[in-house]
């Protein structure tokens, strides 16, 4: 075995940063229409300042993932999109069993 096979290693697995990003950038904009397109629905079955409020952090938040991605900190991204839409969905649906 010569010193480059020895050294390369085993091949690796998975996606490739550019990859990853490019995953990670298309679901954050897919998740920013749905919030786009959910809001609009949310809208029109009812008039909640809460409602624009937890949408509106949701869009800012899949734009940050956006962003975040496109800088090559896409676990950093993940991590905000995930707890992000997380939050949004546990406090909506808090505040429509207060209801």
């Amino acid at each position: 075995m010569s010193e480059a096979e020895a050294s390369s290693g085993p091949e690796r697995q998975g996606l490739t940063p550019r990859q990853a990003r490019r995953v990670r950038i298309v679901l954050s904009a897919l998740i920013m229409v749905a919030v786009g397109l959910t809001l609009v629905l949310r809208l029109g079955s009812t008039h909640s300042v809460l409602t624009m409020g937890f949408y509106g952090i949701a869009l800012i938040l899949s734009g940050s993932a956006l962003v975040l991605s496109k800088q090559g900190r896409t676990r950093v991204a993940t991590a905000v999109l995930g707890a992000g839409v997380a939050v949004v969905v546990a406090a909506e649906w808090a505040v429509a069993a207060l209801r």
